[in-house]
């Protein structure tokens, strides 16, 4: 009889391990993408799309880009039950992609700096908050502007100019507003209009409405054919009950606006009849009171209160595309709850009203965010 001595038990059978099946290897292989992918997504970096024109021309409609969790820290999941890569809704079928059963505290991990001023940002969109599709923060739609304030930063906007603590802010290089433009009567060739990617509204036979940077403001004076170029700017005390706050007292517009000061995490603002209006959605909405004003009393959660020391960090987005932008001149601030990340480059640029060999703008490929 021959024996294995380095065998303890030379009376028991080895075992052959079975070899797993091609869909069984082919089920592990995709468990692993989906774990790994949903990982970098959430606390690395994820692919966003620019639909609308609200950041022109800094980003265009048709941009992809690639934002960074990493820079701010990245947020921990607030409603952690979800679909892999669908955001609040699945494909084709329409319903929800997660379940708000379970909602997790707001956490975020450390990152490698703070928000600054003239940042590219992507966050929540706050008004879904207290609306009738209320979604969870990390479930609502993604938004990009510009941080034009930080918290306690004292904005106030003059004729569309943005000052920040009483200085002149940095004016996007490549923002936008709308000017009226006089022409002889000559019809502008609307081929280099497209070309530059203006947005024109014709009023008369010889006025039109141009949405375009100031250097083609500055390029389409020379133009034979234009007599006068002027920027379009509300006037001030030019009330819009749509801009933020919508209270009369404040006769606001939104190339007119402010000052008010963006609350800062720890700060305390007195509450009186005026500072309750600009302060008082952030109280109640994103910190979670019951903010009520009798008579000439503020109730916060049922006591008369005079103060309030704000919890978190809050900022001030407004879109480069001035005139053509749904930002914080309208719903005010953005919790720091809500932000997502920060845009870095953009990584593919398709132009939809390209002709077919000029759908891709080659010079905007991997190009970086200013």
């Amino acid at each position: 009889m021959n024996f294995n001595f380095f065998d303890k038990n030379p009376t028991k059978t080895k075992q052959v391990k079975k070899k797993k099946s091609s869909a069984r290897e082919w089920v592990d292989a995709i468990l692993f993408a989906v774990i790994a992918a949903t990982l970098i997504r959430g606390l690395f970096i994820e692919a966003y799309t620019i639909p609308t024109g609200s950041m022109e021309k800094t980003l265009l409609v048709g941009d992809f880009l690639f934002v960074s969790k990493v820079n701010y820290g990245a947020r921990m999941p607030i409603t952690p039950i979800s679909f892999p890569f669908a955001h609040h809704t699945m494909p084709l079928i329409g319903t929800k992609a997660y379940y708000d059963g379970i909602q997790w505290k707001y956490r975020r991990l450390p990152g490698l700096s703070e928000i600054k001023r003239n940042d590219v940002v992507v966050f929540n969109f706050p008004l879904e908050a207290d609306s009738p599709y209320y979604r969870p923060v990390d479930k609502r739609e993604n938004y990009i502007k510009r941080c034009v304030a930080i918290s306690g930063d004292t904005l106030r906007i003059i004729n569309t100019q943005v000052y920040i603590n009483g200085k002149a802010a940095e004016t996007p290089e490549f923002g936008e507003t709308r000017y009226f433009v006089k022409s002889d009567g000559t019809d502008f060739n609307p081929q280099t209009l497209q070309d530059m990617e203006i947005e024109v509204q014709r009023s008369t036979a010889d006025d039109y409405i141009f949405n375009m940077s100031k250097q083609d403001a500055d390029k389409i004076r020379g133009w034979a054919s234009v007599k006068s170029v002027t920027q379009m700017i509300r006037p001030l005390n030019d009330f819009e009950p749509q801009i933020f706050p919508g209270d009369s007292q404040y006769k606001w517009n939104e190339d007119n606006f402010g000052p008010l000061i963006v609350p800062k995490k720890g700060w305390t603002v007195n509450l009186d009849s005026t500072t309750y209006p600009i302060y008082k959605r952030a109280i109640s909405v994103y910190e979670g009171n019951k903010i009520e004003k009798v008579g000439n009393d503020i109730l916060i959660n049922g006591q008369k209160s005079t103060t309030y020391t704000f919890k978190m960090n809050y900022y001030w987005m407004m879109g480069d595309n001035r005139h053509n932008s749904l930002d914080s001149r309208y719903w005010g601030f953005v919790p720091e709850d809500h932000v997502v990340g920060k845009a870095l480059f953009v990584w593919m640029s398709w132009n939809t009203n390209g002709e077919f060999f000029n759908k891709i703008r080659w010079e905007r490929l991997f190009s970086g965010i200013n």
